[in-house]
C-alpha cells in the first residue's frame, strides 16, 4: 500500500513538474502571465464626460478597470460566493478541492459545493482551451491548477480579483465588469449598490441562465443566494439581508452593440481617420478615385488625427491599434446634443417617408422618377453587385445569369427596416429586398461649435445597421442654393453692399465656349423690379445670382470654393454660381462657419486628446483655422443670411418651430428635388443637413415636398428646440451676435433704426412711421 500511495505521489510529481514545464497540456509563457489582460476596448467619452462607444476585437469588447474603481460590495460579494478562503489559499483551496471529491466521488451529489478558486476560475478564462477528447479533459483541471499557482505568484490578491472581473463575460457584449455595470445599471462600477454587486455577481455561476433582463425572477433568487452567503462571510447582517432580498432587481439597461449606440456613424468614421494608412497611389487605381488619393495624401499631412495610430509609436516600438490597446479618445461629441440631433433626424425622416411612399404608390418604377422608368433594372443590377451575397456567389464560381436568377427568384427569410417598427421579420427576394431598401430616404447632419471647430453631434444616415453609408463625411452631393452665400461673399469682399441694387429680369451669361446659359427662376417674384443684393439671396433668386455670376470670373469663384473647404473637383463654369459642385455636408458646416466667425473657417475637430491605458497623454489636437475674408465682409454677409431667416426661404423656423434667437442660414435644393440642404448657424452652433434618395433618380416629383426647406429645415428646427429645451447644456434662445460698432450697417447707410436718425427725419404729414422704418 505504501509502495502505490509512493508511486502515486512520484507520478502526481512528475505530471505536475512536465505540466509547470509545458511538456504536456498547454502552459502560458512567462511574459504571457506577466501581461494575460494587455488587449482591452479602447473607450471614447463625450465631452460631457459619457461613455459613448469602444473599440474592440470581435471578441474581446473589454473596458479595463482598476481595483480601486471597484465597489467594494463587488468584491465582498465575490469573494463570499466563489470562494471564502480566497485569502487564505495560493491558488488551490485544499478544504473546498477535498470537500468536492468527497461529494462527488463518494457521496455522489449532484452538487459538490464547488472547489475551483477564483484564481482557478481565473485561469480557466485566460489559458485553459476548450477541451477536444478525453485526454484533453484529463488534464484540464490540473493545466488549470498549474496556470493558478502560476499567477498567485506574479499577482497580489486584489489583482488577481480585478483581472476576473474585467474578463468575465456578462451577456449582451458586455465583457468585464465596467461594461456590465454600464449595460445593465447605467452605472460605474464604483456606484454599484449592495443589490446591483450581488446581482452581477450572481451571474458568474451563469450568465445565460441568471440573466435579469430575460429572466428577472431567477435571477432575483440567485442574487438572494449572494446576499445570503455574504451574511455567512460576515460581510451583512442578517437584518440587512432581510431589507436587501425583498427588493426587485431595478435595471437601466443599455444593451451595448456596434449598431445601437449612440453616434454609430461618427465611430465608424473615427476608427477609418485613426487607422487609415498612408496613402498609397496603387490603392487607388480606378481614374475617378485619383481624387480621393489627393483628398487623402492632404489630409494625411495636414491632419494629426487622420492616420494617428500609424503615426504614433507605442514604448515599445509598435504602433497604436485603437482595438487592443486601452486607449481613452476624448471626443468633442456632446452625448446630450447627439441624442438630440438623432431623434430630430428620426422624427423628419419618419414623418416626410410616408408622403414619398404615397407619391409613389402605384407606379411600376418606383421608388425611382419616370425619367428613368427604363433603366430601373440596371439601377438595381448595379446596387446588386455591392452586396455580399453578390461578392460571396461570384467566389463560388456562379455565373452573373445564375446569380441574377438567384436575386430575383429565390425568397428567403430576412430583416427589413421599418419606421414602424425598426426593423420587421418577412420573406421576399433579394432582388425585392434591394428595391424596398432604395425606397427609403437617406440623411445627414452635423453640429459643430463654430469657433472651436468642436462637433457635437454627428448623424450620418437614417439607421446605421440597414444604411451604413456616411451621408456627413464620406457621402458627397450638389449642393444646390447653398453655394449661393460663398458667390455673395465673392461680391461683397469685391466692393459691393447688401443694398446694392439689380433690375430683376433674366440673365443671360456667355460660357467659354460661346454658349448662352438662362437659369430659370421658379416662382420669381418682383419681375421687372429694382431689387437689392440682398433680397436676391433671402429669395434666392437665380436672376440675382446669375447677375453677380457675370461681375466675376468663375476661376475666382471656383478658387475661392477651395478657400470655403469644398475638396472635390471643381469646373470653373458659370453654372457653378447655382451649385452643381458636389460636397459633404462636413465639408459644408465647415464652410458656412466662417459666416458665424468673422471670415474665419474652422476645421471639424472630433477628438481633443488621446490617453494610454495609463493615463499618460499621447496625443492633443486644435483647431485648424483659415481666415477666408474680411472682417467687414463677415458682417455684411451675416446681415444678409439671417434676413433669409427672418423673412426668406429659412422663415419656417421662425414660423413653424418658433425660434425667437438671432440666427442665420440657407436653403438648397438641386434639379429634379434630387437634393434638399439647410445650412444653419446662431452665435454658438454651425449645422448643416442634406435630405435624398440613395440615387438621384429617386426624389419627390413635386417641388412642396421636394425642396430644402420642406425636407432638411425641419431637422434644424427640432434639433434647437431640443436643445433649448434643455437646461443642462446652458444654451439658450437669445444668443446674438457681437458686432462692432463700426459694421452695425452694413450697406454703409445712415442707420434707420438709431435715435439720431430718428430725431433728424421726423415723418412729414401723410407719412407713417412704418414708411420711414420701411
Amino acid at each position: 500500500m505504501w509502495r502505490i500511495f509512493g508511486i502515486f505521489i512520484l507520478l502526481n510529481i512528475l505530471i505536475f513538474g512536465l505540466l509547470s514545464a509545458g511538456v504536456i497540456g498547454y502552459i502560458p509563457n512567462l511574459d504571457d502571465l506577466e501581461n494575460p489582460i494587455d488587449k482591452y476596448a479602447s473607450q471614447v467619452i463625450s465631452s460631457d464626460d459619457k461613455l459613448l462607444f469602444t473599440y474592440s476585437q470581435s471578441d474581446d469588447n473589454r473596458i479595463f478597470t482598476d481595483y480601486s474603481q471597484l465597489s467594494p460590495y463587488l468584491i465582498q460579494a465575490l469573494v463570499a460566493t466563489e470562494d471564502v478562503r480566497f485569502y487564505q489559499h495560493s491558488g488551490i483551496d485544499i478544504i473546498g478541492l477535498g470537500r468536492a471529491v468527497v461529494k462527488t466521488l463518494l457521496l455522489q451529489h449532484e452538487s459538490s459545493g464547488g472547489g475551483s478558486t477564483i484564481t482557478q476560475q481565473l485561469a480557466k478564462q485566460l489559458y485553459s482551451p476548450r477541451a477536444k477528447n478525453k485526454i484533453q479533459r484529463l488534464f484540464q483541471k490540473p493545466v488549470e491548477w498549474v496556470i493558478a499557482v502560476k499567477l498567485e505568484r506574479y499577482y497580489t490578491k486584489d489583482e488577481i480579483i480585478n483581472l476576473y472581473l474585467n474578463k468575465y463575460d456578462f451577456n449582451y457584449n458586455a465583457i468585464g465588469i465596467e461594461l456590465a455595470s454600464h449595460t445593465y445599471f447605467n452605472k460605474k462600477p464604483i456606484d454599484l449598490t449592495i443589490e446591483e454587486a450581488a446581482t452581477l455577481v450572481g451571474m458568474l455561476k451563469n450568465s445565460a441562465l441568471y440573466n435579469p433582463v430575460r429572466r428577472p425572477d431567477l435571477t432575483q433568487q440567485r442574487r438572494n443566494v449572494v446576499l445570503t452567503q455574504m451574511v455567512k462571510a460576515g460581510y451583512l447582517s442578517e437584518e440587512e439581508k432581510n431589507e436587501l432580498i425583498s427588493k426587485p432587481i431595478k435595471l437601466d439597461f443599455n444593451r451595448a452593440n456596434h449598431t445601437d449606440i449612440p453616434a454609430p456613424y461618427y465611430r465608424q468614421h473615427l476608427a477609418m481617420v485613426l487607422m487609415a494608412d498612408k496613402p498609397d497611389r496603387r490603392d487607388y487605381p480606378a481614374s475617378w478615385q485619383k481624387q480621393q488619393f489627393i483628398e487623402d495624401s492632404i489630409a494625411w499631412v495636414e491632419n494629426p488625427l487622420y492616420g494617428w495610430c500609424k503615426k504614433n509609436k507605442k514604448a515599445d516600438g509598435s504602433n497604436y491599434n485603437l482595438y487592443t490597446d486601452g486607449l481613452k479618445i476624448y471626443s468633442t461629441i456632446d452625448s446630450r446634443m447627439q441624442k438630440y440631433a438623432e431623434e430630430a433626424v428620426r422624427e423628419q425622416m419618419a414623418y416626410l417617408q410616408p408622403i414619398f411612399d404615397k407619391e409613389k404608390a402605384g407606379k411600376p418604377y418606383a421608388p425611382f422618377s419616370s425619367s428613368v422608368a427604363n433603366e430601373v433594372d440596371r439601377l438595381l443590377a448595379n446596387a446588386m453587385r455591392q452586396t455580399d451575397r453578390y461578392r460571396g456567389m461570384k467566389k463560388a464560381g456562379f455565373s452573373e445569369d445564375e446569380i441574377l436568377k438567384e436575386f430575383k427568384n429565390h425568397k428567403t427569410e430576412m430583416k427589413v427596416f421599418s419606421w414602424k417598427g425598426g426593423e420587421i421579420d418577412t420573406v421576399m427576394t433579394p432582388w425585392d429586398s434591394i428595391r424596398y431598401h432604395k425606397s427609403f430616404l437617406r440623411a445627414g447632419f452635423m453640429a459643430m461649435d463654430p469657433f472651436t471647430g468642436h462637433v457635437k453631434a454627428y448623424v450620418g444616415g437614417p439607421d446605421f445597421k440597414f444604411f451604413k453609408y456616411d451621408m456627413v463625411s464620406t457621402g458627397k452631393r450638389q449642393i444646390g442654393s447653398t453655394i449661393k452665400p460663398f458667390l455673395y461673399t465673392l461680391a461683397m469682399e469685391e466692393g459691393m453692399t447688401p443694398c446694392d441694387q439689380m433690375l430683376h429680369v433674366p440673365q443671360t451669361l456667355i460660357t467659354e465656349t460661346g454658349q448662352e446659359w438662362s437659369p430659370k427662376n421658379a416662382g420669381a417674384g418682383n419681375v421687372g423690379e429694382m431689387v437689392t443684393i440682398k433680397w436676391g439671396l433671402q429669395n434666392s433668386s437665380n436672376w440675382v445670382t446669375a447677375y453677380l455670376m457675370k461681375q466675376f470670373s468663375p476661376y475666382a469663384f471656383a478658387r475661392l470654393l477651395k478657400s470655403f473647404g469644398l475638396k472635390s473637383p471643381i469646373d470653373p463654369v458659370v453654372s457653378l454660381a447655382l451649385g452643381i459642385c458636389d460636397a459633404s455636408v462636413s465639408e459644408m458646416v465647415s464652410g458656412y462657419s466662417a459666416f458665424a466667425n468673422r471670415g474665419i473657417r474652422v476645421d471639424p475637430l472630433m477628438v481633443t486628446r488621446i490617453e494610454d491605458s495609463y493615463g499618460n497623454v499621447v496625443g492633443t489636437f486644435i483647431p485648424s483655422m483659415h481666415e477666408i475674408f474680411s472682417e467687414s465682409t463677415s458682417y455684411k454677409m451675416l446681415d444678409m443670411l439671417r434676413a433669409v431667416i427672418d423673412g426668406g426661404t429659412g422663415s419656417r423656423l421662425r414660423r413653424i418651430y418658433n425660434l425667437k434667437g438671432q440666427m442665420g442660414g440657407k436653403t438648397g435644393t438641386t434639379q429634379n428635388n434630387s437634393d434638399g440642404w439647410f445650412m444653419s448657424f446662431t452665435p454658438g452652433i454651425v449645422a448643416g443637413s442634406w435630405v435624398g434618395g440613395e440615387d438621384r433618380s429617386i426624389h419627390f416629383d413635386r417641388m412642396a415636398y421636394g425642396q430644402g426647406a420642406s425636407m432638411a429645415l425641419p431637422i434644424h428646427g427640432l434639433f434647437y428646440q431640443k436643445i433649448y429645451a434643455d437646461p443642462s447644456l446652458h444654451i439658450s434662445d437669445d444668443g446674438i451676435f457681437e458686432i462692432p460698432e463700426q459694421f452695425r450697417n452694413p450697406c454703409f447707410e445712415p442707420d434707420k433704426y438709431s435715435p439720431e436718425y430718428y430725431q433728424n427725419n421726423q415723418p412729414v404729414e401723410g407719412q407713417g412711421i412704418d414708411d420711414i422704418f420701411d
